[in-house]
Formats: structure tokens, C-alpha cells, sequence
């Protein structure tokens, strides 16, 4: 007895979809804007994209503990922020294209140091965006310190009123 499954698409529900093409979007803008507002001139290392790879690490990281950590019902936060988003702002493309055009140019230095220095910055990015966001966890209160009480108060009552609402419907 042989079960058939279900094609992929089916299984991939299309709001998830949705929210990582839209975080693809945004991110990928966001990482375009910052390459033409601070572009690498000829034979200089890739600065621009150095940084936009590490923060993009950290940023990965902080949001991962706290989605995972922390949240745990995440929704469509971790497709549409970490897939999506972070996912296009950080880039492995443009950072191979920037050694191979280092490498062209013969700058086998800078190349090398392109290489390495991404790993191991992005690598120590990630272990302190790890370390803040489980620090800032562990604090009393929490990462939900920050709310307001108003802000509290108004959501739980506004949950409320619209379930109770919903609830009644045939």
C-alpha cells in the first residue's frame, strides 16, 4: 500500500509565502539603498557589504532568540524577519561576486581578508547577538519590560471583545 503525498505547494501555505517574499523585498531594498549610498570604489575592500553581512548575522541572531526563546508562537514573524528579510538583506552572493572581483583585480590580500574576516566577524556577530538577546531575556520583566501597561491593557481587552464577537457567529 503505497500513500501518495501531497505536492509541495499545497503543503506551504501561501500567507507564509507571502510574508517571506514581502521580507525579500524590504530587505533586499534595504541592502541596495545601503550599497548606493556608500558604494566600494575599484580595488577597495567591500566594506559596505562586510557590514551589511555582520549586522545582518546579529540582527539574525537577536531575533532568533527571542522568536524561539522567548515567543515560541512566532507566527509569520520568523518567515517575513528571518527568512525573508534577513535572509536577502544579508547577501552570500554579492559577497562572493565582491571576492572574485577583488581576485580579478589582483588583490589576493584583500581578497583573502574579504573571505575569512566575513566568516569570522559574521561568526562573532552571531555568538554577541546570541548573548544580548538571551541577556536581555534573562533580566527580570524580560524583553516585555518595555510595553507599556496601557499598551497591555488595550490589547488583552481588545482580544477579548473581538473573540467574544466572533465566537457568537454562525
Amino acid at each position: 500500500m503505497t500513500t501518495e503525498r501531497e505536492p509541495f505547494r499545497s503543503r506551504v501555505h501561501g500567507r507564509v509565502l507571502a510574508a517571506v517574499a514581502l521580507g525579500g523585498l524590504l530587505g533586499g531594498t534595504a541592502r541596495y539603498g545601503l550599497a548606493l549610498a556608500f558604494p566600494t570604489p575599484a580595488g577597495s575592500f567591500p566594506l559596505t557589504t562586510f557590514a551589511v553581512n555582520v549586522s545582518g548575522a546579529f540582527l539574525l541572531a537577536l531575533l532568533l532568540v527571542y522568536l524561539v526563546e522567548v515567543r515560541q508562537r512566532a507566527g509569520y514573524a520568523r518567515p517575513f524577519a528571518a527568512v525573508g528579510f534577513l535572509g536577502s538583506y544579508t547577501t552570500y552572493s554579492t559577497w562572493m561576486f565582491d571576492t572574485d572581483r577583488l581576485l580579478g583585480g589582483g588583490d589576493h590580500t584583500l581578497a583573502l581578508l574579504n573571505v575569512l574576516g566575513s566568516l569570522l566577524a559574521g561568526l562573532a556577530a552571531t555568538v554577541l547577538g546570541l548573548a544580548v538577546g538571551r541577556r536581555v531575556t534573562a533580566r527580570p520583566g524580560g524583553p516585555h519590560r518595555f510595553r507599556s501597561r496601557f499598551r497591555s491593557r488595550f490589547r488583552s481587552r481588545f482580544r477579548s471583545r473581538f473573540r467574544s464577537r466572533f465566537r457568537r457567529m454562525p
